[in-house]
């Protein structure tokens, strides 16, 4: 499994010159759609049933998936000032070669 702190940097150029989904619904849009690129998801979410599809469907499309400790970790990363269970990277912008290095 990739660094927390990897995936979070990801997240963060990807807002500032990307784009992201964030929230569950919009995540599972975006994979199912395939345009996400990588998909992170917050180990403390509760209930787990909430997330417990996406490992799955980003198995099936081939989509990177992670874990990060906390939604409020995810959440600022993302630049919510509250936290998230899951965040999508649609374009990754200027973090293309940090995502590659992740695969």
């Amino acid at each position: 499994m990739a660094d927390d702190e990897k995936v979070l940097e990801i997240i963060e150029v990807s807002k500032a010159t990307g784009k992201l989904k964030k929230g569950t619904n919009e995540v599972t849009k975006a994979i199912e759609r395939g345009t996400a690129k990588l998909v992170a998801v917050a180990k403390d979410v509760s209930p787990p049933e909430i997330v417990m599809h996406l490992p799955m469907l980003c198995k099936e499309k081939r989509i990177p998936f992670f874990e990060v400790k906390s939604k409020e970790e995810l959440g600022a990363a993302a630049g919510l000032t509250v936290g998230t269970g899951a965040v999508a990277v649609i374009e990754e912008g200027e973090a293309k070669k940090l995502l590659e290095a992740l695969r």
